[in-house]
């Protein structure tokens, strides 16, 4: 078997190229990876094919030596196309995680959540604790029918147990493995919303902030109940954001220390102190048509 680069650098030799360049092409023949790649095509390459494309050749070994200042985050590769040699640039590892991270950070978008929160795992959840095997199968459910795009309605889940049993958690497990499956998700702490919300009154931003918000594929409201709301916040938001929901069939998650019935008769009191039964029943009535309640049990796991 011919040895090409061999046969090659005679043919340099005897060209009445510089010395500097007839040096930086015997080098860039010479780099261990050129010569892996000729071996692996000598089938495909002759003397001819590399004098015509010696450029990409040196091309390849200056971007593979300076990495740091050419084609940043990309690796070089030879490659033969159209009898002749070529240089692409491929992401290197770290780049591909970097855009993994950044497609994590678009599809899940997070609201006054915990910066970590992203990295939630759904095997972690299901290995923390003891009494997280009914809330881990409904979460494995829904995720399994919503991923097989079923045609009716699948409603999301209404976690709710005591403080520090990892709902939030879960929630967040459950949509990066959504996210994962090319789902946008936004999980978002609800009673900073709703602070959030009275401050955009003076900007006229509500209907914006509303819009933004409510279709969303997959909504999840995390610690809703945890305080007392007025009565616009609960009707004219919270009401608004699920009405619409409902109507399009989207999935809604909640998470709360409260159970639905215990929910339903916080929301009847509003901040003033006024008992309001039948708005508090129809918020309920949306949130019980657009989840599934599900109690989350165990130790609380802040403290441990």
């Amino acid at each position: 078997m011919k040895d090409i680069a061999k046969e090659f650098s005679d043919v340099i030799a005897k060209r009445h190229w510089s010395e500097k360049y007839q040096k930086l092409t015997q080098t860039a023949l010479q780099d261990s990876d050129v010569q892996q790649f000729i071996q692996e095509h000598q089938d495909q390459l002759n003397a001819d094919i590399l004098n015509n494309n010696l450029d990409a050749i040196y091309e390849f070994v200056q971007a593979k030596s300076n990495r740091d200042k050419f084609a940043v985050g990309y690796e070089p590769k030879l490659i033969i196309a159209n009898h002749a040699i070529q240089v692409v640039y491929q992401p290197n590892q770290q780049l591909v995680a970097q855009k993994k991270q950044q497609e994590l950070e678009r599809k899940f978008m997070t609201i006054d959540m915990a910066s970590d929160i992203r990295q939630a795992n759904l095997d972690d959840y299901a290995q923390g604790a003891a009494g997280r095997q009914e809330s881990y199968a409904a979460a494995l459910n829904f995720i399994l029918k919503y991923s097989q795009k079923q045609p009716q309605f699948i409603p999301g889940l209404y976690l709710y147990g005591k403080l520090g049993v990892g709902k939030t958690y879960l929630l967040a497990a459950i949509a990066r493995e959504l996210v994962a499956k090319d789902v946008s998700v936004l999980l978002m702490h609800f009673p900073t919303f709703a602070v959030q919300m009275k401050s955009a009154i003076q900007d006229n931003s509500v209907l914006t902030k509303i819009d933004q918000i409510k279709a969303i594929p997959i909504l999840m409201l995390d610690d809703i109940g945890a305080d007392s709301l007025s009565s616009w916040i609960r009707d004219e938001v919270l009401g608004v954001i699920l009405q619409y929901r409902m109507q399009e069939k989207l999935p809604t998650f909640f998470s709360s220390n409260l159970s639905m019935t215990e929910l339903q008769a916080h929301l009847a009191i509003n901040q003033r102190g006024d008992q309001e039964d039948l708005k508090a029943a129809r918020i309920m009535e949306r949130i019980h048509y657009l989840s599934h309640e599900v109690i989350v049990s165990g130790p609380n796991r802040r403290f441990n």
